[in-house]
């Protein structure tokens, strides 16, 4: 009689567990969102604009797009893509930045950034900002900027 309880005790709990498992690995199948070194250049006294950048990693399973951000620290925000024009680095608005699955996005000078449009202050060597970014899939992702060289 003790064995059968114990085997129907050890079956009740791997189902358990199957399903504790299932519903780990569930949530893993997504985008998988991670920052790091997140930083901005100071702005010069009267600059109305700055500019952020930041490496953005998917480690999930599933593409996720940058759709946007915000921040405190200007009127307005807006994703950004500096380019070549014949001998002239110019700069355009982008609606949105693909991540696919696996991969990483470098948000960096000469390439893709977060601009900052009329600032409330300028951006001073050694102070911190927040910006939040704001994904398709993942939602917001706050960031602590630091301002440096």
């Amino acid at each position: 009689m003790f064995s059968w309880k114990v085997n129907l005790i050890s079956i009740t709990l791997a189902g358990l567990l199957a399903v504790i498992l299932s519903s780990c690995s569930a949530a893993a199948a997504g985008p998988q969102i991670v920052q790091h070194d997140a930083w901005g250049r100071p702005s010069p006294k009267m600059a109305g604009a700055g500019a952020v950048y930041v490496v953005i990693e998917n480690k999930g399973s599933q593409a996720d797009r940058l759709i946007g951000a915000t921040s405190a620290a200007s009127a307005k925000v807006e994703l950004h893509e500096s380019y070549m024009d014949g001998d002239v680095m110019k700069m355009r608005p982008v609606p949105a930045l693909d991540i696919p699955a696996g991969s990483t996005l470098e948000l960096k000078p000469g390439s893709y950034h977060i601009m900052l449009i009329e600032l409330v202050k300028p951006l001073e060597r050694g102070s911190h900002i927040s910006v939040t970014l704001k994904f398709e899939k993942s939602g917001e992702l706050p960031l602590d900027v630091e301002i440096r060289e």
